[in-house]
């Protein structure tokens, strides 16, 4: 069992209980699925950059991404339905708490003038959405080995029924919000 999910189960979720004043305990908001989404659109010239950052990302992650393909046809970026173009992954239960984990207390430390993450990003139904410019601040990738910089987009989904209940979970996890 991973460190954060235990910390949840043990401290978080009775803390939470009581904040929010729920009766049952399966009320308490938790973290359902972490989506990370990699968009590559220099991959239509070169499709086997996509090969180097399915590896990276693989890395990050400790699962295989999946191959997103597009959609339709756009003549403009020379793009045809069903070219690859980006990666995706979704991590659940264990992996997705070890990834919060690496994200928090390595990842996020790295960034260069870090000064939080922004209070606005969350959808209005308890999910937030942030993004990071490279990939580089994960301690398993090695910087001298890098190929291609890449951002990514980062979807923490959880089962909080508004944003106010969602930032006092991600609050609780220990999340490095913006002061203000």
């Amino acid at each position: 069992m991973s460190r954060l999910l235990k910390e949840y189960r043990q401290k978080i979720r009775p803390f939470l209980k009581k904040e929010l004043g729920y009766k049952n305990i399966m009320r308490v908001p938790r973290i359902e699925k972490v989506v990370i989404n990699v968009g590559l659109g220099e991959a239509v010239q070169d499709p086997k950059l996509l090969d180097v950052v399915a590896d990276d990302l693989a890395k990050i992650t400790g699962q295989r991404p999946h191959i997103r393909r597009a959609r339709k046809s756009v003549a403009a970026y020379h793009l045809r339905k069903g070219m690859p173009i980006g990666l995706r992954v979704t991590l659940r239960k264990f992996k997705a708490h070890d990834f919060i984990d690496r994200l928090i207390n390595f990842a996020l430390p790295r960034v260069r003038d870090f000064k939080g993450l922004s209070r606005n990003s969350f959808d209005g139904r308890g999910n937030y959405n942030f993004g990071l410019d490279e990939q580089t601040v994960f301690p398993e990738i090695e910087i001298d080995k890098v190929k291609k910089v890449f951002g990514m987009d980062i979807s923490i989904v959880t089962t909080a029924q508004n944003d106010e209940e969602a930032m006092k979970l991600l609050e609780a996890f220990g999340f490095p919000f913006e002061r203000g």
